[in-house]
This record gives C-alpha cells, sequence and structure tokens, in this order.
C-alpha cells in the first residue's frame, strides 16, 4: 500500500483528510513540518499532501528542504491551500510540486489528483530504473576497461568499493561530517567510487604496465591520471547532464590522491578544501595499494599498513576519517584476507 504523507498545523484538517484516504493508502498526519522531518527518517512517503500556511516551517521552506536532500528530492508534493493566487501557485510549481489542491478540499478530487500522481511518479521510477541498469552497465564496462589495461591491477575496484563502503557505513554510524553527507546515498556513493581511476585510459600502456618502478619522469605522467579522470567525467557531465551519480565520481576521480597537508596533487588542496569523496578514497586507495604485491616490493601486512595510515593521519590523511578507519580496521582485515582467493593486485596503482 502506498505511503502518503499528510502535514497540516489544523487537526481538523488532518482528520478529514485520513478519513478520505484511508482505506486506499497508508496514512501519516502531522502537524508540522518539523514532525515530518522527523518521520521521514525512519518512513520514506510516495507522496506528501503540504499545507503551505503553517508557523515554524512553511510549505515553501519544507518543500526547498525536501528538494535540496538527495533520497526526499524526488518524493511528489501537493500542495493544500486556502489562498488562491497565480502567483503563489506558479513559485510552488516552480520549487518543484507537482500539484495544487484548494482547501476546503473534495475527497474525489483529491482521491483522483493523488492516483494521476502516484501513476505518474511509477512511470518515472521505471524509467529511472531502466536508465540506472544501463547506468550501472557502463560503469562496470568502463571500470574494467580501465583495470584490464592494468594487466596486474586486478581486483583493485572490487576491493576499494568494499573499504569505501566500510568507512561511509562507520562515519555515518559516529556522525561525522553529518552536514556533508547529508542526502548521499551510500549505495550510488559506493558504485560512482569504481571510476576512481579512470583517467589511466589517457596513460600509455607502457608506463601503465611497466613492470618495474616507475622513473619520475614516468611518475610524473602516471600522476595525471587523477586530472584526466575528472575532465573524462566532466565531459560526460557536459554531454549528459547526469547529476549526483557523476558529481560524486568526479571528486573521487579528481581529488583521491590530494593530501591533508597540501603535499598531493593535482591540486595541491589543504584539509577541508579537499572534497569529502577525495578524503575518504584516499585511505581506502592507499590501504589497497599498500597491501598489494607489487614486481619492486612485497604487500604490506593487514597491521603494517594500519600503522603507515595511523602515521600519515594529519598529514597525507584527514585525521578524523582515520580514526574511524582505525575503528573498524578489522573489517579491512576481513576483506583484505578473503581478496587473497582474488587475482593479486597490480605494480604502478599509485598510493
Amino acid at each position: 500500500m502506498k505511503v502518503i504523507f499528510v502535514v497540516d498545523d489544523s487537526a481538523v484538517n488532518l482528520i478529514k483528510a485520513k478519513q478520505a484516504l484511508e482505506g486506499q493508502y497508508d496514512v501519516f498526519t502531522m502537524l508540522s513540518a518539523a514532525k515530518m522531518f522527523s518521520l521521514i527518517e525512519k518512513i520514506m512517503p510516495d507522496l506528501i499532501l503540504l499545507d503551505i500556511e503553517m508557523p515554524e516551517m512553511d510549505g515553501f521552506a519544507a518543500l526547498k528542504k525536501l528538494r535540496e536532500n538527495e533520497l526526499t528530492a524526488q518524493i511528489p508534493v501537493i500542495f493544500l491551500t486556502a489562498y488562491s493566487d497565480e502567483a503563489r501557485e506558479s513559485h510552488g510549481l516552480d520549487m518543484g510540486a507537482v500539484d495544487f489542491i484548494p482547501k476546503p478540499f473534495s475527497t474525489p478530487i483529491v482521491l483522483r489528483r493523488i492516483a494521476n500522481h502516484l501513476h505518474v511518479q511509477e512511470l518515472i521510477k521505471k524509467r529511472t530504473e531502466r536508465i540506472e541498469q544501463l547506468q550501472n552497465n557502463v560503469v562496470f564496462v568502463l571500470a574494467d576497461m580501465v583495470e584490464n589495461r592494468d594487466k596486474v591491477t586486478s581486483g583493485h575496484v572490487e576491493r576499494t568499493s568494499e573499504y569505501i563502503k566500510i568507512l561511509i557505513e562507520g562515519m555515518q554510524e559516529s556522525g561525522l561530517y553529518m552536514e556533508e553527507m547529508n542526502g548521499w546515498n551510500k549505495d550510488m556513493l559506493v558504485f560512482s567510487a569504481r571510476l576512481h581511476d579512470i583517467g589511466k585510459i589517457a596513460v600509455s600502456d607502457l608506463i601503465l604496465n611497466k613492470p618495474a618502478k616507475l622513473t619520475e619522469d614516468e611518475l610524473d605522467i602516471m600522476k595525471t591520471h587523477s586530472k584526466e579522470g575528472e575532465r573524462i567525467i566532466n565531459q560526460i557531465i557536459a554531454r549528459t547532464g547526469e547529476g549526483m551519480f557523476l558529481h560524486h565520481a568526479k571528486f573521487f576521480a579528481g581529488y583521491h590522491h590530494e593530501h591533508w597537508n597540501g603535499s598531493g596533487y593535482h591540486r595541491h588542496l589543504k584539509g577541508a578544501e579537499i572534497p569529502l569523496q577525495g578524503r575518504i578514497m584516499a585511505i581506502a586507495d592507499v590501504y589497497d595499494a599498500i597491501t598489494s604485491e607489487r614486481p619492486y616490493k612485497k604487500a604490506f601486512t593487514h597491521e603494517e599498513a594500519v600503522k603507515v595510515i595511523l602515521d600519515e593521519s594529519g598529514k597525507q590523511f584527514d585525521p578524523k576519517i582515520v580514526e574511524v578507519f582505525f575503528r573498524l580496521k578489522d573489517k579491512f582485515k576481513q576483506i583484505l584476507h578473503s581478496s587473497k582467493q582474488w587475482p593479486l593486485a597490480g605494480q604502478n596503482s599509485l598510493p
């Protein structure tokens, strides 16, 4: 059964709405937008009937907040209003409302409009799912293309994706950087991280697969992969207009080699200047790089890798994210040990 939120500061209106909708929908009524946002953390509605004229936070402000959150941005909102004002309606539609219903409302009209918008939403959902499936397939192909060019780095994308997931979950549980992470879709974020090395497409096979340690000149060329990755994803964004998925991917690709103290590349950013996606990927990428075997070095043990990351806290890595890593280091160890069944990671992935 579809879930409908009704938000109105009038208890009489809420009772009437509940009586009109019960039996056909699972109805939740709230006297304020604040209560709606509290409940929406636990229950995600399929549609919201939202009064405009409310104290503290009116309907326009509530809609703006809904649209700013990636998780709630697509929920259809129908405004309820006692005022017939063309300018207000136009403003609400520009903000993303799907309809206006005048109060006092007619039960048949409310039911018909809700049914119409839920039907449209279902069509949009199916279309979105098809697009997401296509997007996922493209990402897999691109990520595999990069990894297959680097003949002995197999498994890097899978492992770093698992490490990213562990870190994000840990950060959410501890409340770290919640303002920056507000609205992040964890699954989308983890999947977009698969493109963090997409810039290696622009690096010569002779350098990418060199069976020895790179020279300084070769290392400089290898370092261009972060800049190239950002450029490639920007080109895709410019052509497709795709939003958050590629937005995250661009930050993973372009900033995962920046260092907390400014000594990284390619922009030499410091501290919180580095996008959070880059600061998270930096730890996942380095942990995987140093626990992987190279032609010119043996793989570090988990314990050695943990020590390296702790030693680089506040230098290469965001110290707050390092704290999360240290708390969850045993989960990293589990992934590392299970990956021993995978092909060995390769030689020239830069830490």
